[in-house]
């Protein structure tokens, strides 16, 4: 499946942006969800993850309670809703996409970015300025 990032911008510090990743196939109702970012001189990060209904969702500790996973398996759509950006949320932000279940989609993700992902999109570049 190819994955496409986009929404991405520069927000002073507060603001909001909604980040969106459409996939080119309409397995993607099956696949674990998520989003990582990358900062500059920083190791891929794990943000978000959300299961094939949308019912679960896990958040990294930075950004809970300011973020919102949710998708839509009719239009084959991953959005990550931004709201109280600070300046260390500059980064490239990716979709991922994991055959995996649930669980062990997520359990692998905590261990780092190269586990458990078996699609990756393009990156979206999003600057907090303070």
């Amino acid at each position: 499946v190819q994955l496409q990032a986009s929404g991405g911008g520069l927000v002073q510090a507060g603001g909001s942006l909604r980040l969106s990743c459409a996939a080119s196939d309409r397995t993607f109702s099956t696949y674990v969800m998520g989003w990582f970012r990358q900062a500059p001189g920083k190791e891929r990060e794990f943000v978000a993850a959300i299961n094939w209904s949308g019912r679960s969702t896990d958040y990294a500790d930075s950004v809970k309670g300011r973020f919102t996973i949710s998708r839509d398996n009719a239009k084959t759509t991953v959005t990550l809703q931004m709201n109280s950006l600070k300046p260390e949320d500059t980064a490239v932000y990716y979709c991922a996409a994991s055959e995996l279940n649930y669980f062990s989609a997520t359990a692998q993700w905590a261990r780092g970015p190269g586990y458990g992902v078996d699609y990756w999109g393009r990156g979206t570049q999003v600057t907090v300025s303070s």
